[in-house]
C-alpha cells in the first residue's frame, strides 16, 4: 500500500524490541489503507501464513442495526448496519479475552473504526486498555482520532498515515483505473484530498465534468446561471445519496484549493466553505432534490469566485 513505509518501520521495530506496546492507534484519513495495514500487521505479529480468518485476530466493526437486522444477517440476507460500535460488541470481545489464544501465546484485537464507538463502548474498552490480558494487542483504526476519549488516546502508541501527494495519487489511479480519463482522475484526486481509497470511490461516480464546471464557476462566475444549469445536469435527477455526498466533497475540495491559493482576504471563501460543510452534513437527513442541490452548490461557488464578486460590484 502507498504511504505505509513509516508505519511498517515503527511496527517491525517494536516487534523486534524487548517489550512491545500493547495498544496502537492507526490514525489518518479514511481510505489510506489503515484497516488493511492492521490485518497484515496482526498476521505478521502472530506469524500467520496464508489468508482467511485467523482465530486469534478478533475484528470489531459495525454490527447489525437491531435484532431484526441481526436476524437477516444470520439468514444470509442483506442487512442494515448500525451507525456505531456498541458496548455489547466490546463486552463480547472482552469475554473472549478471558480464554487463552487458540494457536499460540498472542492475539490481536482490531477495532475499525474505533472513533465510531458509542460512549459506553469506549468506556468499556478503556478497562481492557488499562489492564490488558497477557499477550493481547489492540489496533485501533481511527479516521478522526480527536473523537476518541483522551484516556484511550493516551494509552496508545500513535502511528499516523499521511495523505498521498497529487503526483503519487495520479500514478496510482493510472495503474488501478486505466480506463479513467484525465478530467475524472483530476476530480477524484481533488475530492479525495490524499486518500487513495476515496479517490477510487470518486472515480466510480464519474465526476470529471462536474469538477470542470465547478472550477469554471469559481474562476469565471456565472451571471446568467448557464454553468449552474449544466452543473445540475451533470449531477442528474436520481436521488443517489453516496453520489451526492461525493459531489459535495468535490465542491469543498475545489473551494479549499481556492482558499490555499488566495492572495487577498480569504474570509468570503472560508464562509462559503463552511456553508458547503453544512450542506454536506444535512444532505443525508433532508434528502435534497439533486437538481436544486446542484444549483445551490453552483450559487455558493459563484459567490466565492473573484470574477463573480467583480460582476456583482
Amino acid at each position: 500500500m502507498v504511504g505505509h513505509d513509516a508505519a511498517w518501520q515503527a511496527w517491525r521495530s517494536a516487534m523486534s524490541g524487548a517489550r512491545m506496546h500493547h495498544a496502537w492507534l492507526l490514525a489518518g484519513k479514511k481510505g489510506l489503507g489503515k484497516a488493511t495495514f492492521a490485518q497484515a500487521a496482526a498476521r505478521e505479529l502472530l506469524r500467520a501464513a496464508g489468508e482467511g480468518e485467523h482465530p486469534d485476530i478478533l475484528t470489531l466493526t459495525y454490527g447489525p442495526k437491531n435484532k431484526d437486522e441481526a436476524k437477516k444477517r444470520d439468514d444470509g440476507k442483506p442487512y442494515e448496519l448500525a451507525r456505531g460500535i456498541k458496548v455489547d460488541q466490546v463486552r463480547d470481545i472482552q469475554r473472549r479475552l478471558n480464554t487463552r489464544p487458540t494457536m499460540g501465546d498472542k492475539r490481536v484485537v482490531i477495532i475499525d473504526p474505533a472513533d465510531d464507538m458509542e460512549v459506553s463502548a469506549s468506556n468499556a474498552l478503556l478497562k481492557s486498555l488499562e489492564e490488558p490480558p497477557q499477550g493481547t494487542y489492540f489496533l485501533l483504526v481511527a479516521h478522526s482520532p480527536a473523537r476518541l476519549l483522551p484516556t484511550i488516546r493516551s494509552r496508545c502508541r500513535t502511528v499516523r498515515f499521511p495523505a498521498i501527494p497529487h503526483e503519487e495519487m495520479d500514478q496510482l489511479l493510472r495503474r488501478l483505473a486505466p480506463e479513467a480519463d484525465i478530467a475524472s482522475r483530476d476530480a477524484a484526486i481533488a475530492a479525495a484530498a490524499g486518500s487513495p481509497g476515496a479517490a477510487l470511490s470518486f472515480l466510480d461516480f464519474d465526476l470529471g465534468k462536474s469538477a470542470q464546471l465547478m472550477r469554471r464557476i469559481v474562476e469565471e462566475g456565472d451571471r446568467d446561471f448557464g454553468l449552474r444549469g449544466q452543473l445540475a445536469g451533470t449531477i442528474g435527477a436520481k436521488q443517489n445519496i453516496p453520489r451526492l455526498q461525493a459531489v459535495l466533497d468535490l465542491a469543498r475540495a475545489i473551494l479549499a484549493e481556492r482558499i490555499e491559493s488566495a492572495s487577498g482576504d480569504p474570509r468570503k471563501l472560508v464562509d462559503t466553505h463552511a456553508e458547503l460543510v453544512r450542506l454536506t452534513g444535512e444532505q443525508p437527513t433532508y434528502n435534497f432534490d439533486p437538481g436544486l442541490l446542484g444549483m445551490e452548490i453552483g450559487t455558493l461557488l459563484a459567490s466565492a469566485g473573484a470574477a463573480s464578486e467583480r460582476g456583482n460590484g
